[in-house]
Formats: structure tokens, C-alpha cells, sequence
């Protein structure tokens, strides 16, 4: 028979259906994935419910429920000061990744180059490459995963169309602060290049900060798509509604490949996550503390047991050095401690394209404060 596609053909299944799975097998608690562990609130739950009996239950317009795209239009005006047309500029998909493939198909010709910088969330290198592009990889370094703005300079050339920007960072937690903002946004003007940003975790930052999307900044507003979820921002990532906002421009083209991608999304998970976007100010300032809450609480626990944690700006992750607990690779400790002391992670090592650090691992902090109790318990245990 004949060769299936070179491209996704050489990836194996993703690291975190891999890690759930191990996780299953030995009844361990799962750190691993990045979901929550309870669903996001009851009266979006139930909206979407009646929604689904009352019906329609038929094709919603392709480019979203105009009652969500104008949710999206106002949470982005009252958050960030960003004013969208919702008939020209908003676009809803099917979950994030959805959204980044649209981009990446609707943006760029093949030979085109695409910079990421690493580590990065493992779908992007096998979107780029699928849709043609050749990337270029920027690496970032622990503890701090400062802007590399040199390397990043070097990296850029005349054949580069885009960069992709994950703020909050998957899997590092780190968020741009704004001298790196201005930094990214004077590249993409110098060099006329488009951003592509992944803000998925934008309501999951902490400490007192706040997320810049680099659409704001000047000169930006014409070359950024910005990304956000639905299911990350009402803890519901199995609904896998996401979307794209852009000037008309970018998203013309990016809305072909999402019209023969996906189609559409079904529309009672629609008309809920409008009702969740127009939620106050106390729903996402409660989320934020709360997540703050578990992230300083695993925190803490990991370092009294030994681990070294980095800081976490964001996101629902912390990543922490366990070279002083193991002496071993990322995928053996994380494959020790699932079988060993019933407690999942995902190796770092598996978001770079070529050999990156073996000593750092991802931890899920978006779960109930008992079952983090209880995973702190097993891995002193396991290293006591």
C-alpha cells in the first residue's frame, strides 16, 4: 500500500493521551493533562442543555452565533480596550487548535518560515510542517524563560511570515512582560511579518498582574490574530470552543480553512459561552485567586519535598527541576513516579523539537486542593 502522510505519520500520539493513559493503568493521580477536575458553572451547563433540547440543533452561521462573536467583541472591549467589528472580525472555532490550524493554513505558503519559540505546545511544529511552512525554532532558557530578542532578530528573515506567540506560556507558565511586548512588536513591524498569538490562559494569570495581548500594541492591530478558549476560561475544555479575532484582512482567508476544516460548532455550546463572556468582573477576578491559591499551594508542597520550581506567571502549570530527587531522564522520572508513586507529569523535554532539558517536569495545579493533598502525599512518600 502506499505511504500515508510523511508529516503526521512520523509523530506518535500525543504525550498527554500517552501520560492519562499510564495514569489509568496504575490508578494515578492525573497532573499530567492540563484539565480541570470539575466543570466549569452550573448555569452555563444548563443553558447549553436547554439550548440543545429547545433547539435549533442545525447549522449555525459558519463564522459563530452572532450572539457569541458580539460576547467576544465586548469581553475583548471591556478587558483590553480592543474595539472589533463582530460582523468582520471575530470568528468562532472549534477549540483552539482549531483556530491555530486555521492560521497557519490561511496564512502561510509553503516555504514560508514560521518562528516559535520553545519550548512550545506540542501541535505547533506538525501544523506548520502540514501546512507547508518550514519552522524556525528561538529556544528559551529556565529559570526565567526570558526573551531571547537577539537570537530572535538573528532568526527573522525576508522568506519569514509569521511568528506564533503563546502568552501565558504552555508548558513554562511564563508571561511576557511588556519590554518584551514592545520587543516582539518592533520585530514584526521591522521585518513585516504577521503574530499569531495563542492566548488561551489569558484569565489565568496571577500575582497581580495583567494580560497584554499584543494586539494592543501600536502598529499591531492590522498583523495579530489573537486566539482565546472558552474551555479554558470557564473550565470546560471538552466543549472545545475557541476563537479567532483579526482584521478583516487576516481573518478572510483564515475563515476558508476553517470553513473546510470544521464548518462550525455546535450551537448550544455557543449561546452558553456568550452568556459566560458577559459574566462580571467577580467571576474571572475569583477564578484567577483560586487558581493562585492551588498553584502557590503545590508550590510550596514540591519544594518542601525537594523539587526546585520555577515561577508560574500563568496558565494552569508549574515546571520544576527534580534533579536532586532522581537521577534519570524526564520520561523515567515521569514514568517512575506514575507507577511508583501514583502521581502523573509530563516530561518538558517533549515540547522542543530537538534534545532540550532533561530535568524539568510539568505539573497540573488546576485540580481540586484534596487531590493535590493527596499527590503531595505520595510523592514524599516516594522520596522520604
Amino acid at each position: 500500500m502506499k505511504d500515508a502522510n510523511s508529516v503526521l505519520s512520523s509523530y506518535s500520539t500525543t504525550v498527554f493521551e500517552v501520560m492519562s493513559q499510564l495514569a489509568m493503568e496504575h490508578d494515578a493521580i492525573n497532573l499530567g493533562q492540563g484539565f480541570p477536575d470539575e466543570d466549569g458553572p452550573l448555569e452555563l451547563r444548563k443553558i447549553a442543555a436547554d439550548a440543545l433540547i429547545e433547539g435549533p440543533n442545525q447549522y449555525p452561521s459558519m463564522m459563530g452565533l452572532p450572539e457569541l462573536r458580539k460576547a467576544i467583541a465586548d469581553h475583548d472591549k471591556r478587558f483590553y480596550g480592543i474595539s472589533l467589528d463582530w460582523k468582520t472580525e471575530v470568528m468562532v472555532t472549534s477549540g483552539a487548535t482549531e483556530a491555530l490550524s486555521n492560521c497557519l493554513f490561511g496564512l502561510i505558503e509553503p516555504g514560508d518560515e514560521v518562528v516559535v519559540l520553545e519550548p512550545f505546545y506540542d501541535c505547533y511544529l506538525p501544523l506548520i510542517k502540514r501546512a507547508g511552512g518550514i519552522p524556525v525554532v528561538v529556544r528559551m532558557s529556565a529559570p526565567d524563560w526570558k526573551l531571547p530578542v537577539e537570537e530572535l532578530d538573528e532568526a527573522l528573515t525576508q522568506d519569514t511570515k509569521l511568528i506564533i506567540i503563546n502568552s501565558p506560556m504552555n508548558p513554562t507558565g511564563k508571561a511576557f512582560h511588556w519590554d518584551e511586548l514592545e520587543a516582539l512588536a518592533e520585530l514584526c513591524l521591522r521585518y513585516d511579518i504577521y503574530a499569531v498569538c495563542d492566548e488561551v490562559y489569558e484569565h489565568q494569570i496571577y500575582d497581580g498582574r495583567e494580560h497584554y495581548p499584543l494586539i494592543t500594541l501600536p502598529g499591531m492591530r492590522d498583523r495579530t490574530v489573537r486566539i482565546g478558549s472558552a474551555g479554558k476560561s470557564f473550565a470546560l475544555t471538552g466543549w472545545k470552543v475557541g476563537y479567532i479575532c483579526a482584521a478583516p484582512e487576516l481573518l478572510a482567508p483564515i475563515s476558508k480553512a476553517h470553513q473546510f476544516t470544521t464548518f462550525t460548532t455546535p450551537p448550544n455550546l455557543q449561546k452558553a459561552v456568550a452568556a459566560g463572556l458577559a459574566k462580571d468582573q467577580s467571576y474571572f477576578n475569583n477564578l484567577t485567586a483560586d487558581l493562585q491559591k492551588k498553584r502557590d499551594y503545590l508550590a510550596s508542597g514540591l519544594a518542601e519535598i525537594g523539587f526546585d520550581v520555577l515561577k508560574s506567571d500563568g496558565t494552569f502549570f508549574i515546571t520544576a527541576d527534580f534533579s536532586k530527587l532522581y537521577k534519570g531522564g524526564d520520561e523515567k522520572f515521569c514514568h517512575y513516579i506514575t507507577t511508583e508513586a501514583k502521581v502523573a507529569a509530563v516530561p518538558v523535554s517533549v515540547f522542543y523539537d530537538v534534545e532540550g532539558p532533561n530535568n524539568l517536569v510539568r505539573f497540573c495545579f488546576s485540580k481540586r486542593i484534596e487531590v493535590l493533598e493527596e499527590a503531595l502525599k505520595r510523592l514524599k512518600k516516594a522520596f522520604s
